[in-house]
């Protein structure tokens, strides 16, 4: 568990926190209530969920998976979801809450990630980024994170709302 102020911690979320973290991730990404920020994906795709409960579910009991809250007084403003996959961690559903974006919580969990990923003997950390979201890359850009060349499909099941476009990954990576 890492202090980061009086009030504020990063720590492993678990069942008890589905809720929380559904809404923080839902509201973080689509719909309306995501364009009050500024790293949202409502513009490119339509649907209201990201993640649904289930799938929160199978995350939280892999062995090889965490996700990290960021609480404020206790309510979940921020996570991040690591799994490692043999020397390297893949970084997915970085979330912070709308209303308090770019205010540091971000960077304060791609720290805590980078940490865990050392503490798992991880030589890097990898994520996927949607292609045309360019301020995002930039902005892990900045904080080391540099594109591999490689790009993955965006898998369109329709389960998590729907492409309003034409849309795939880059793949984004920072050595440790």
């Amino acid at each position: 568990m890492h202090l980061c102020q009086m009030n504020e911690i990063i720590s492993k979320a678990g069942i008890d926190d589905i809720a929380g973290l559904l809404n923080l991730v839902n509201s973080a990404y689509r719909g309306d209530s995501a364009k009050k920020g500024w790293t949202h994906e409502a513009d490119l795709i339509e649907g209201e969920k990201r993640i649904d409960e289930k799938s929160l579910q199978l995350l939280l009991h892999d062995p090889n998976s965490v996700i990290l809250k960021y609480t404020i007084d206790n309510k979940i403003v921020g996570c991040v979801y690591l799994e490692k996959q043999q020397q390297n961690l893949y970084l997915g559903m970085l979330s912070v809450s709308p209303e308090i974006q770019a205010k540091g919580i971000g960077k304060k969990l791609l720290k805590a990630s980078e940490d865990h990923a050392k503490q798992q003997k991880c030589n890097s950390i990898e994520m996927t980024v949607i292609s045309v979201r360019h301020e995002l890359i930039a902005w892990y850009q900045r904080n080391g994170y540099h594109k591999t060349g490689i790009t993955k499909p965006f898998h369109n099941d329709g389960r998590f709302g729907i492409p309003r476009k034409e849309i795939e990954f880059i793949v984004l990576e920072k050595k440790l």
